[in-house]
């Protein structure tokens, strides 16, 4: 099918007859919040108090209740809030209370379901057991056979039937069928194919005499697309896993809001709470939408906290100094990552970091790391490192992205890295698996020359497998030309988790730099 594009009017019309019965309903969601409770900055990373007290920052969960509270005063009765999965994991809070946190702020806010994303499964099925047994609304997944494992075979459902307004709303889940290579389901649950899945569900609820179908999908946009085209029943999708902003009104949407494949209108928010979603659905008597219309609503410095919720999240922040006072490595000697030397030279830090990066995912295809050096933030002392002098090196909750580009794009990337050494910039690239050569009295654009990967020289017209951070993979630090990426995924684990865990691995870690980076 053809997907419909509407340009950036609000509104859908999808039938030219008068429905007998019309029906609306506001639906309100969430997707790939990843416990992000304090507000954000504009590149998804930590904002200082400072900042947010000027307005300069996003979301944070008491900005979060109060744009869902002036939602719910907006839509009425007939509404429903859901999310579309991968509310743990990306922050301390996490790391420390698990599912609870999420929990008691779901509950609050007033959640109607939500699916099951990979990351509900990092932890096993224990941690998500408890969360599932701590809600106080169904978790959705339709795609996976649970009845092996103990743990969920009574807690999970396929889907559930809710009522608005003298009105049946049946409710599918949705999570990445390879969920088993994502995260930690354990050999006894089996993930299976989304659309068939859907289906099955779908037949099943119209039986029951329910019309108004909508999905909570944790599989990606494009799968949601494919959905929509293979199925036949669904009126709405609710996405998360690709973190896309559909939008039409916020600059670097990837399409409309909704998009309509056939007579399905797909919705997706991007992530960490900087979005709320609301879309406005009438279906006729039939239960077939008849206009679509909606846009996120942008959580920025202008929707006021909840300071209720502001004194909760300080409460609940006190016990995570016990993880920043743990100790994770030992390192023989001081780790150089002072900002001088790392936006101008190879760094032991940067080595660090970037094998890190390489050694976390080198069994996925990826040949080379690079880490921008401004994303360096401290050096650290010789002994004992705890987990908070990692915090202080790495603050801005980065996650690991992996992409494919050609050796041209890549030569662009380091010409870029090194185009503002003079001016102490944080793009200097600080890499593993490769090597190169620079001249900084060189023209920018041309000071970079004998680049080696695995040994062999660049290759303009081959693929490289890259690792990086979110930031610099979406364009931070001038790295514009991986915004294209082929294969891009945004959404690994924490780079200071990632790092260190690496450095606990060595024993007893050495730093070092060995010429991997030499200045001409």
């Amino acid at each position: 099918m053809k997907l419909g594009l509407f340009g950036t009017t609000a509104a859908v019309a999808l039938a030219a007859g008068a429905a007998q019965a019309e029906y609306s309903l506001t639906i309100l969601h969430t997707n790939d919040f990843h416990d992000r409770y304090e507000p954000i900055s504009a590149y998804d990373s930590t904002c200082a108090p400072e900042d947010n007290e000027a307005g300069e920052c996003f979301g944070g969960i008491a900005r979060l209740i109060t744009a869902v509270q002036e939602a719910r005063g907006r839509a009425g009765d007939n509404m429903l809030l859901v999310d579309g999965g991968d509310q743990f994991q990306g922050t301390l809070f996490y790391t420390y209370y698990k599912g609870e946190m999420t929990a008691e702020f779901m509950n609050r806010l007033g959640y109607d379901a939500m699916t099951v994303g990979n990351h509900e499964f990092d932890d096993g099925p224990e941690v998500l057991r408890a969360f599932i047994d701590n809600v106080e609304f169904p978790v959705l997944m339709s795609n996976a056979d649970v009845s092996g494992e103990a743990k969920l075979a009574d807690a999970i459902q396929k889907s559930t039937v809710i009522e608005r307004g003298g009105e049946k709303i049946g409710l599918i889940g949705l999570t990445p069928q390879d969920t088993d290579e994502l995260a930690s389901p354990g050999p006894n649950v089996i993930f299976t194919d989304p659309v068939d899945a859907v289906q099955a569900e779908v037949d099943r609820l119209t039986e029951e005499g329910v019309n108004k179908i909508v999905v909570l999908s944790h599989s990606g946009f494009e799968t949601d697309k494919r959905v929509a085209e293979g199925t036949t029943g669904v009126d709405v999708i609710v996405g998360g896993h690709s973190n896309t902003l559909l939008s039409n009104e916020q600059e670097g949407a990837v399409d409309v809001y909704p998009v309509m494949v056939g007579d399905t209108a797909i919705v997706q928010a991007y992530a960490y709470g900087k979005f709320l979603g609301e879309l406005n659905v009438t279906f006729d008597d039939e239960g077939v939408i008849t206009e679509a219309s909606g846009e996120p609503v942008l959580i920025d410095g202008k929707v006021v906290e909840d300071q209720e919720a502001l004194d909760r999240v300080s409460e609940l922040a006190k016990p995570l100094d016990e993880i920043r006072n743990r100790v994770v490595a030992n390192t023989t000697a001081p780790i150089e990552g002072n900002r001088d030397v790392c936006r101008a030279q190879e760094c032991e830090m940067g080595n660090l970091v970037a094998d890190a990066m390489l050694d976390r995912v080198k069994d996925q295809g990826i040949q080379i790391a690079i880490a921008n050096s401004g994303g360096l933030r401290a050096s650290i002392d010789e002994g004992e490192v705890t987990m908070g002098e990692v915090l202080t090196v790495l603050p801005f909750q980065n996650t690991l992205s992996t992409f494919q580009v050609s050796g041209a794009v890549l030569k662009e990337a380091l010409e870029n890295g090194v185009g503002q050494i003079e001016e102490g910039a944080g793009r200097f690239p600080q890499v593993a698996g490769m090597t190169f050569a620079v001249d900084p009295a060189a023209e920018p654009g041309s000071r970079v020359s004998d680049v080696m990967i695995d040994g062999e020289a660049l290759d303009p017209e081959a693929t490289y497998g890259v690792v990086s951070n979110n930031y610099v993979r979406n364009g931070g630090d001038g790295y514009a030309m991986f915004v294209d990426a082929e294969n891009a995924y945004d959404f690994g684990p924490d780079l200071a988790d990632v790092t260190a865990e690496y450095m606990a691995a060595q024993g007893d870690y050495k730093p070092y730099t060995d010429g991997r980076i030499t200045m001409k």
